[in-house]
């Protein structure tokens, strides 16, 4: 309503509304260079039609841009908003995931499966990837999940690919997949997948879940078997190998970045110990894994794994 009555008022309503009104004129010369306009008091002299015409080309003009300032103004509330609200989705899914609430945490990220935010779309490959390692999980609904992480994750490395995050879940979700198509599939990613943790851990130093995968990739490959190198070697040149010794540093590492923060780490360090033939430095690992205070059904697992190897000792001396 006020743009309408400053557009009213900005109209020419007879003769009487060019007051104050002041036009440039020509520079003399021939004849076609004559002053078009000339103002005597509230006389408008020339064309009265051109006249009219164009200030209501000038009204409109106006009106043009502020009706711009307008959805302008609009666009940065809107995007603002916007923004808001993505960061507070982000709050409540991290909150449900520090609690361990896997469930809640993937319906709440599911109903933003279309968004374009890399930051919604890795913890939506990392809850989709959760979802399929619960129990429960029949088989054909995990590798559903599986395969839709890597969607997501995949997503949100096209969005951001200086994410760190989006890196770590990417190289994640494609070694789940490998799960699914095989032996070869898996070792030939083997080097994509080291990459996009090393990438991570680059970006991010101080990622203990990183530095940890990265263990994890060195673990796998130092205790190979024979028919898997076997396959390797055809593959590559040079395939993909590593040793425990490199296994145990980023799993010290990890622990050195964030003190307890895993129970898979820690349960990992006591497993490589045992590999190195080192009883005592794994029973101490493995006894941390079993007392670690359980969030998830994988802490859970991990807890049973670590006390099963531990009641191996007993047995054994």
């Amino acid at each position: 309503m006020a743009l309408a009555l400053r557009l009213w008022r900005s109209l020419p309503l007879g003769r009487s509304a060019a007051p104050g009104l002041r036009f440039p004129t020509v520079a003399a010369g021939s004849r076609e260079q004559c002053v078009l306009w000339r103002l005597r008091g509230a006389e408008v002299m020339g064309n009265p039609g051109t006249f009219k015409r164009s200030l209501l080309f000038s009204a409109l003009s106006y009106l043009g841009f502020e009706t711009y300032q307008v959805i302008s103004q609009a666009a940065v509330v809107h995007a603002a908003a916007k923004v808001f609200r993505v960061e507070e989705i982000l709050e409540q899914a991290d909150y449900l995931y520090g609690s361990g609430e896997t469930e809640k945490l993937y319906q709440l990220l599911s109903q933003y499966k279309e968004s374009e935010d890399a930051e919604l779309l890795w913890r939506l490959a990392r809850a989709s990837r959760d979802i399929a390692q619960l129990s429960g999980t029949s088989e054909e609904e995990k590798k559903l999940l599986v395969y839709e992480a890597l969607e997501y994750a995949k997503r949100a490395l096209e969005k951001n690919e200086s994410s760190f995050a989006a890196h770590k879940w990417y190289a994640i979700c494609i070694s789940d997949v490998g799960d699914y198509e095989g032996i070869r599939a898996k070792i030939a990613n083997a080097y994509k997948i080291k990459e996009h943790f090393e990438k991570a851990i680059e970006l991010n130093p101080k990622d203990a879940t990183a530095i940890h995968l990265m263990g994890i990739w060195c673990y796998t490959f130092a205790e190979m078997p024979w028919y898997q190198r076997r396959i390797a070697e055809m593959l590559f040149a040079t395939p993909p190998s590593s040793t425990y010794e490199e296994a145990l540093g980023y799993f010290h590492r990890a622990e050195q970045v964030d003190p307890n923060f895993y129970s898979k780490n820690l349960l990992l360090l006591g497993k490589t110990y045992l590999k190195l033939h080192n009883k005592k430095l794994a029973a101490f690992w493995l006894t941390k894994a079993k007392d670690y205070a359980a969030h998830t059904e994988e802490d859970k697992q991990i807890q049973t794994e670590a006390a099963q190897l531990l009641t191996g000792f007993s047995d054994k001396n």
